[in-house]
């Protein structure tokens, strides 16, 4: 199996701390983002490769990062090549690049290089292997609809099968929502390029890509109970900020 960090994005919203630095290296409690989902990455058993997906601007960033940084396993940088909001190639068109160099032969697990989470991967990923050739993924209930607005929302039957999935719905009728943490068998992996056959589809948010594989797969969802945050904003890098520096 390999974990893929999608790292590519400009973050426009969380300027100026981002205009010339990528996201996921900005420190919560003097530590990048991105090394509180590598610690996570290190102890899980059957990693044969950590990819870090970024895009042509910030990759340069990442390489330094890279040689400054005690590794256990293997982390390969990836450059998308774009060079500017404008012509990135979104969440979805990057684990597209990313598995078409590997040639879609392995298992991925997948998060947002924006991810923060207090729970080990390792309940997550055995869950996903329990469900031979699902796409699975993590969700966290944000406990207020209101808020749940702002993300994917999904509802989930008794075996916790995503049964409907809304993308920034306007009125979610659930409270759960969707993280950017997949995981891919790689019999599902392929589906991706049939998803981008149609140029309508959204290659940027990767919740359109998940609403799209639960109308013609099964996705299943492992709930997560602990605090969890995509660092979107200012605001939310700021608590986060706080959150970890309480609690050591």
């Amino acid at each position: 199996m390999k974990a893929l960090i999608l790292a590519a994005g400009y973050a426009t919203r969380l300027y100026p701390y981002t205009k010339n630095f990528p996201k996921p290296l900005l420190e919560v409690n003097k530590k990048p983002i991105i090394e509180y989902l590598i610690e996570k990455l290190y102890r899980l058993n059957g990693i044969s490769e950590i990819i870090v997906v970024t895009n042509g601007r910030f990759f340069p960033y990442f390489e330094k990062w890279k040689k400054n940084l005690k590794t256990r396993k293997k982390i390969r940088i990836v450059n998308d090549l774009t060079n500017n909001p404008e012509d990135r190639l979104g969440a979805i068109g990057d684990m597209n690049f990313v598995f078409s160099k590997g040639g879609f032969n392995d298992d991925y697990l997948v998060i947002g290089g924006d991810n923060f989470f207090q729970e080990p991967l390792s309940a997550f990923v055995s869950r996903a292997k329990e469900k031979a050739g699902t796409v699975t993924i993590g969700v966290w209930d944000i406990k207020k609809k209101s808020q749940a607005r702002n993300y994917g929302v999904v509802n989930l039957d008794k075996n916790r099968r995503i049964i409907d999935f809304w993308e920034k719905p306007v009125r979610p009728p659930s409270s759960l929502v969707a993280m950017c943490l997949y995981y891919f068998p790689r019999s599902q992996v392929g589906l991706i390029k049939e998803y981008l056959k149609d140029p309508a589809h959204n290659s940027d948010a990767a919740g359109a890509y998940i609403g799209w594989l639960t109308k013609h797969k099964n996705v299943s969802a492992v709930l997560f109970k602990n605090y969890w945050v995509d660092i979107g904003h200012i605001h939310t890098y700021k608590k986060v900020s706080k959150i970890t520096k309480t609690k050591g």
